[in-house]
């Protein structure tokens, strides 16, 4: 947990600024309405060094800084806001907006792990507060097309690779009849020619082969997430939760959309890395690291959602949990060790 706890400080004093603007302006996700991202000519490397550097000091020498509140508290403070102000610009220096830490007794729900084809291996440790069913891990970001009306082409010229939808006989990304084949768009669907792709949550009120059935990768920030481990936790597509860059500090609301490899952790539809502001290209963008994901099981009704009824039952359950101060409390604290009674869950499918 030291690792991945020091990877989440690094990007926690970002955190309550994104949240506490899109209070303000009444959507975190301004972004879910597919903003720009910041400029990135702007380089902030310098002052979240910095601030990095103060809470990772006071984490060592925590014992010190309660008996000095004034001077360690109003530097720490000060560094923050340098951070905040050169990510989000001058109004997001206003000290106030910085949150303080608040106690927090993480657990290890399980371990996940990552050896999926193309990807690296390595152990995603799933955490959540005792007592509360919200879970949380750092992972990368692969992106996903899914539910888009121009995913997949039979000529491979759509947004993702035809071969992320499976193959003849085996269409999991794609909307199909009963003998297995996929649907292709008519003249009077958003993209005559291209197949139907599909999502797992789906307005089941309109037929398999309607694309607009399917949550649209391209417009809804959604993320995915491994069927046996959501099953094992208890999350369920439309499920709500929150997503956070720590490079770079943008956030985003988020329903869960689709459901993913069994051997992977860590995706996110086009329309929430363009929020986050990673490359958004499903063929060859992503990340590798540094997002944060927050997700709250039992949170939905098991219907895609708009993206103004994300952003507002995101924000309810966030502040409900425990706004974003739990987060960081959670983000500093020893973690308690898993429970001999925690396993990894069985993982048998690729979708």
């Amino acid at each position: 947990m030291q690792r991945t706890l020091s990877i989440l400080v690094a990007g926690i004093f970002l955190f309550s600024s994104v949240f506490a603007r899109a209070q303000q302006t009444s959507s975190l996700p301004g972004r879910a309405a597919n903003q720009a991202s910041p400029s990135p000519t702007q380089d902030c490397s310098g002052t979240l060094a910095v601030a990095t550097g103060a809470a990772r000091n006071a984490q060592r020498d925590r014992s010190t800084l309660a008996a000095q509140p004034d001077s360690s508290s109003a530097l720490q403070l000060k560094n923050e806001a340098s951070a905040n102000a050169c990510a989000f610009g001058p109004e997001a220096s206003n000290t106030e907006q910085v949150l303080s830490p608040v106690s927090c007794s993480n657990e290890q729900l399980l371990s996940f792990q990552m050896n999926h084809e193309g990807d690296e291996q390595r152990e995603i440790p799933i955490w959540h507060v005792p007592g509360d069913t919200a879970f949380f891990y750092e992972a990368g970001m692969t992106i996903d097309a899914d539910g888009a009306p121009n995913a997949y082409h039979p000529d491979n010229i759509g947004l993702d690779d035809l071969a992320n939808a499976g193959s003849p006989g085996y269409w999991y990304g794609l909307a199909k009849n009963a003998d297995g084949e996929p649907f292709i768009q008519g003249p009077n669907d958003p993209f005559p020619g291209y197949y139907v792709s599909a999502t797992a949550l789906a307005d089941r009120t309109k037929a398999v082969n309607d694309p607009t059935r399917y949550v649209d990768a391209s417009k809804i920030p959604f993320i995915v997430l491994p069927g046996a481990m959501a099953r094992e936790i208890g999350a369920r597509p439309g499920d709500f939760a929150v997503a956070f860059n720590q490079r770079n500090g943008q956030a985003s609301y988020a329903i869960f959309g689709d459901v993913g490899p069994s051997d992977r952790i860590g995706e996110g539809s086009v329309a929430l890395a363009e929020n986050l502001g990673i490359r958004s290209d499903a063929r060859n963008g992503g990340a590798r690291r540094g997002i944060l994901f927050l997700v709250f099981p039992g949170s939905g009704n098991g219907t895609p959602r708009t993206i103004e009824e994300i952003n507002s039952e995101g924000e309810k359950l966030l502040q409900a949990w425990g706004g974003t101060s739990q987060l960081a409390g959670c983000a500093v604290q020893d973690p308690s060790r898993p429970s001999a009674s925690n396993q990894t869950p069985t993982q048998t499918s690729t979708r």
